[in-house]
């Protein structure tokens, strides 16, 4: 079965759904979910995309970024996500959320109202390797600079949300 996303309009209101490809094509706005995960150093987890992925391959993003299910909260979706591509359980606490509209390359779109949780998490990790080549904790100072010099080794909505996260601390 293809994998679906939530339709919604700005104020979270289902609108129905929609073949995950069709909306990104499309830039329809439908529901998502980021995760930041931290250590106990403060150090941002950072996830790279498999080489397989359909866009933005081979580039970094937060720890996990993905989209509920119809029956499922963005916090359910959330933790299903962490299991399913990190391979880890985390308690989550959502932050804040917002709207975004990104062009991802290939002429696709992600349009999205995007919940933010963070959590901390210092265990090992078993990596799903259709969604992630490797993963690496990084300071935000570190990660600036990264994101200053090599700002294609980023997924764009990671540039986005990032921004929308430093603006809530």
């Amino acid at each position: 079965m293809e994998e679906q996303v939530v339709l919604v309009s700005e104020n979270d209101e289902i609108l129905g759904l929609m073949e995950k490809m069709q909306a990104h094509e499309n830039g329809i706005l439908h529901r998502a979910f980021s995760v930041f995960l931290f250590n106990d150093k403060g150090e941002m987890l950072l996830q790279k995309r498999a080489s397989g992925k359909y866009h933005s391959p081979d580039q970094w993003t937060n720890a996990v970024c993905s989209h509920p299910r119809f029956d499922e909260t963005y916090l359910q979706g959330a933790q299903r996500r962490m299991k399913e591509e990190l391979g880890v359980e985390a308690e989550l606490t959502e932050k804040f959320h917002f709207l975004y509209k990104a062009d991802v390359g290939q002429n696709l779109w992600e349009h999205e109202l995007d919940h933010v949780f963070t959590g901390f998490y210092d265990g090992g990790f078993h990596l799903n390797e259709e969604e992630v080549s490797e993963v690496r904790y990084i300071s935000m100072e570190k990660l600036d600079e990264e994101m200053k010099e090599n700002p294609q080794q980023f997924t764009e909505w990671f540039k986005i949300i990032l921004k929308e996260y430093k603006e809530h601390l």
